[in-house]
């Protein structure tokens, strides 16, 4: 009996390590999702400004 608890422990543990690594690598991902947001914002602001540019103009 000592045996399956033991087992099931052990397979508690595993899972906590791996649950652990999924949320810091998803940390990780947050972080550099709003660093390519930030880096892109203004390209995509001066793309609109040129698209709206473009369609004034009538080409």
């Amino acid at each position: 009996m000592m045996l399956f608890v033991g087992l099931a422990f052990a397979g508690l543990v595993v899972l906590s390590v791996c649950a652990v690594k999924v949320g810091l690598a998803v940390r990780g991902l947050g972080r550099e999702l709003q660093r390519t947001r930030a880096r892109l914002e203004p390209k995509q602001e001066a793309l609109a400004g040129e698209l709206q540019r473009l369609e004034r103009s009538g080409e």
